[in-house]
């Protein structure tokens, strides 16, 4: 019964009120009736015997005729729900408006506290424990002569059925507002675990769907504070899985292009040799060359692939060791210059000597740098220019790929560090993956470091890594 969460959180509503209105109501019924009822009733039969006394005061012959006294005692009693009772100053039972009291008449009561009803004073006498006696509330009021002896005492009793009566209607009004207050925590309950119940339902359920591939659907997030959070976790989450299937698919599309063209260029070159191109040693050597920069495409290709899995499964890791920038730039840049005169790109670079040394690993930041250099070169058309420059500024060392080429509008500069986008580039046709640029910037925030780009449509661009002297040691 108690294994649904909506059970749950009914019963932790409902049973507190339970148990603590059922203990309060109890409080407030013992000490309604003992502080407040039971009182009450003692000063109102305090005052009902005061009046008997008064008028039995005028009526001497009560005390002499008993037939006197029954009849002053059922004519005289202003509380049909107490007792009145006529005693003589020994405690002798004259007269009693309980029936049950008849065989009693002419035998000897006790008195309580005597010596103050000899004196004229009242006695009342309130048991709320009814098991000690049927009288509940016992109030004895001397009558007294002209000259203020005692002729009789008037006994005005409580029973504890009379008693019970008024108490039941305390109990009775304290029984309805438990039950009202029961039903109000259960309905209060009710509504609470719907609106907590609903919402982990409908989460748990888009987490089925999304398992069973709808990657589309979104939830409204309504509800307490927790639950919005746990219904926005499991949008996000379906968000990046549309995200990460519409990369699938874009990755299955591009690794076809990628490595369709380069392997049909293999296999054209080695059907030529097969036909005999191999007979005529520079057209194999050029063919073999050609074979070796497709084979190479392929490997950059790979690196990157491998990269990209690495960012995802949080395995990227890095060698730092002391690079000397003014000696180890020129060798990482050596061979993008020849791709650059090859394409006859205009290709400069500005080291100054006094760069610093930078605890960094040599690969990774060379592979940063290939990124941006190729990125520079594929889109800079023949006869423009590339230029490659470094410095420091502001406790940080710079290293700046600008280009002549197309440029990149403003809504394309933060889209073209996404994996896989290939944006249009001033109409060129896209070529490559869409992963160098995105790689170059985890590359250089592993170093604790940052990527700016500056560019405009027709005016070329501009890609500066920063890294913070913290990461480098002053070159000896």
């Amino acid at each position: 019964m108690f294994k649904s969460l909506r059970n749950r959180l009914i019963l932790s509503h409902t049973l507190p009120f339970l148990i603590i209105i059922s203990l309060m109501g109890i409080a407030i019924v013992y000490f309604g009736e003992t502080r407040f009822l039971l009182p009450e009733l003692t000063k109102q039969l305090v005052s009902d015997a005061r009046f008997v006394s008064t008028v039995a005061r005028d009526e001497p012959q009560i005390w002499v005729n008993p037939a006197d006294a029954e009849l002053f005692v059922t004519q005289v009693n202003p509380n049909s729900l107490a007792r009145a009772m006529l005693l003589t100053p020994d405690g002798t039972l004259l007269a009693s408006t309980q029936p049950s009291d008849l065989p009693f008449v002419g035998k000897l009561y006790n008195l309580p506290n005597q010596n103050d009803l000899q004196s004229g004073d009242s006695v009342s006498i309130a048991n709320y424990s009814p098991r000690l006696g049927l009288e509940v509330i016992d109030v004895y009021f001397p009558v007294t002569d002209v000259n203020s002896n005692l002729v009789g005492i008037v006994r005005m009793t409580y029973l504890r059925e009379n008693v019970y009566q008024e108490f039941a209607q305390l109990r009775s009004f304290m029984s309805w507002v438990l039950g009202i207050s029961l039903l109000a925590g259960i309905l209060l309950g009710s509504i609470l675990a719907l609106t907590i119940n609903r919402p982990i339902k409908t989460a748990t359920q888009a987490v089925f769907d999304l398992a069973h591939g709808d990657i589309s659907l979104q939830i409204n997030e309504k509800g307490p504070e927790e639950v919005r959070m746990l219904l926005q976790a499991v949008n996000y989450l379906a968000t990046r899985l549309h995200e990460l299937e519409n990369s699938r698919k874009q990755l299955l599309s591009n690794l076809v292009h990628e490595l369709g063209r380069p392997l049909g260029a293999l296999r054209a070159a080695i059907s030529a040799l097969q036909k005999g191109a191999a007979k005529d040693k520079s057209t194999m050597e050029e063919y073999l060359l050609g074979m070796d920069g497709e084979a190479a495409r392929l490997q950059h290709l790979l690196n990157d692939l491998a990269h990209v899995q690495g960012q995802i499964l949080g395995t990227l890791e890095l060698n730092r060791q002391p690079i000397n920038l003014h000696k180890w730039l020129p060798t990482v840049l050596s061979p993008w210059q020849a791709a650059a005169e090859e394409k006859n790109i205009y290709w400069d670079v500005f080291l100054p000597a006094d760069l610093p040394a930078l605890i960094a690993d040599p690969d990774r930041l060379a592979q940063a740098i290939g990124n941006l250099t190729s990125n520079a070169i594929k889109f800079t058309p023949p006869g423009r220019k590339v230029t490659v420059s470094a410095g420091m500024f502001g406790g940080e060392v710079w290293l700046r790929v600008s280009d002549d080429g197309p440029g990149i509008s403003q809504d394309e500069i933060d889209k073209i560090f996404v994996p896989f986008y290939r944006g249009k580039h001033g109409g060129r046709i896209p070529q490559g993956m869409g992963l160098g640029l995105g790689i170059a910037r985890e590359l250089i925030h592993a170093h604790r470091g940052r990527l700016e780009v500056k560019s405009e449509p027709g005016e070329g661009s501009q890609f500066t890594i920063w890294l913070p002297l913290s990461t480098s040691y002053p070159q000896r």
